[in-house]
């Protein structure tokens, strides 16, 4: 870690008490203060992937069979839109990631507190198409990890069901999400970034 990333991460750390209330907020803040005056860049809501699906074919039998108006596809945005996205100025790799923010099954809670599906719609990130175009804009070939990075916050990182379900979806790639519990800070969230996330994008 450079000089000037040090002091970048001190002038958050110095300013934070960052928790995971308001996740999706303090999440931008903590990583545009750890990225000044360094070669990282963290985006709001990128455009990269806003017109994905405009390009899509579909088959003769199949546009036969649907309601096919007639679209301007220069004024539409069927598409994906992440949460974020920590790009590497100078390698120009960029890892897409979500917020899943959602209640769960904690103390105090019935069981039913958890029935939520915000999580499930992480999901859509393994499907083979999105894999490929993740890959593919953001050069992150190692198949030692994911494209992307998913951090959950609210109960849902201290429930007990919720907990098993997601760790067998990402399976040996658990570095590909991150449970930003309540008793955490910015700080963690930095820290598992830079250990297990960062180098692929050097």
């Amino acid at each position: 870690m450079g000089k000037k990333e040090l002091s970048g991460r001190k002038n958050w750390q110095k300013q934070s008490g960052f928790k995971a209330l308001q996740a999706e907020t303090n999440l931008y803040d903590v990583f545009e203060q750890c990225f000044y005056g360094t070669e990282y860049k963290i985006h709001k809501k990128p455009k990269h992937m806003k017109d994905l699906y405009n390009s899509v074919q579909l088959s003769k039998e199949v546009l036969q069979q649907i309601y096919n108006p007639n679209i301007d596809f220069t004024k539409t945005k069927w598409g994906v839109s992440p949460d974020f996205a920590i790009e590497n100025t100078r390698t120009k790799k960029i890892l897409f990631g979500e917020i899943k923010r959602q209640d769960g099954w904690v103390e105090g809670k019935k069981p039913s507190a958890g029935r939520g599906n915000v999580h499930e719609r992480c999901c859509k990130l393994f499907t083979p198409g999105l894999l490929k175009v993740y890959r593919e804009i953001g050069g992150i070939d190692s198949l030692d990890i994911l494209p992307f990075w998913v951090v959950f916050e609210g109960d849902i990182t201290r429930d007990p069901k919720r907990n098993r379900e997601i760790a067998f979806w990402f399976d040996k790639y658990k570095n590909n999400y991150f449970m930003w519990r309540p008793n955490m800070t910015g700080d963690d969230l930095i820290k598992h970034f830079e250990l297990n996330l960062k180098k692929y994008l050097e």
